[in-house]
């Protein structure tokens, strides 16, 4: 059986090394021990199950992916790393003609889908890798496309809890901003409500202590002028193993693509989930 060779990088944080030690326990894959890393990193490899995996910090990114391709020959990239790197690290990937799954949030998201289209690859760009929620979100978006203003006069309340190192606010709650607009809910961005402080997550928000270092919790509540009706919709996760299984699906989705030879073409976890 062949193996889809994947170069995860964003280690040694958590999330790329979580998906590293998922990937080294998957048949499916063939992990490259190298992983592109931020400039703040000053350790130059990290070990993952016993595995040692050479960080390439930004400086000399350029020559070691040469060595790395004449070595490797075709692998598909997986982006966990900073949004602060989301479009330098696209337009790295599409000048080295290197597919990729971006599951890094933040970022100016729109250069990055064009930074694709305009290139000789093909990448898959999601807020979110955990396939339930892409469904859910799915839902959602047909509703705001099918049932508009819907909720028109309702006020709405997102809250969203992640581990104290992430930086940005939740892309899936940004995203879920958009559908209740078009459901008549004025709501912008910057109402989202963000808590990163393991003091309040445990007492207040009562997330395990076990997963304050990796959670990610949403609850979006609407409620009627009158306050006589109240819509709530939730989802919890703790760790992170979810988020592998969606990325994983999504480099077979796009591993075929570039079999293929397709270029140019930004897909979604819609796009990989109705293949599935």
């Amino acid at each position: 059986m062949s193996h889809i060779k994947i170069m995860i990088n964003g280690m040694p944080g958590n999330v790329a090394a979580a998906l590293a030690a998922q990937a080294m326990k998957d048949e499916r894959f063939e992990i490259i021990n190298a992983s592109l890393t931020g400039p703040e990193i000053v350790q130059d490899r990290h070990i993952v199950d016993g595995k040692t995996f050479s960080l390439i910090h930004p400086d000399e990114r350029d020559q070691a992916i040469v060595q790395i391709k004449n070595r490797e020959n075709d692998f598909i990239s997986v982006d966990f790393t900073h949004p602060t790197a989301v479009n330098g690290n696209a337009e790295f990937y599409c000048k080295n003609n290197l597919y990729f799954v971006m599951g890094t949030t933040g970022g100016d998201r729109r250069q990055l889908e064009q930074t694709v289209l305009r290139s000789g690859i093909s990448a898959v760009i999601a807020p979110n890798m955990a396939k339930q929620i892409v469904g859910f979100q799915a839902m959602m978006q047909y509703a705001a496309e099918n049932f508009p203003g819907l909720f028109s006069g309702y006020c709405l309340e997102i809250r969203e809890s992640h581990q104290k190192g992430k930086a940005d606010t939740s892309g899936t709650a940004r995203a879920m901003v958009s559908y209740f607009n078009k459901m008549g809910v004025a709501f912008s961005e910057d109402q989202i409500i963000k808590e990163r402080d393991p003091r309040i997550q445990q007492s207040v928000w009562k997330i395990p202590e076990a997963h304050l270092s990796g959670h990610a919790w949403h609850t979006y509540t609407l409620h009627s002028e009158d306050g006589t009706v109240t819509f709530s919709f939730t989802h919890n996760i703790n760790g992170r193993d979810v988020y592998a299984q969606g990325t994983f699906d999504a480099v077979e989705f796009l591993f075929q693509k570039a079999k293929s030879g397709l270029k140019g073409r930004v897909y979604t976890m819609i796009d990989v989930l109705k293949q599935a």
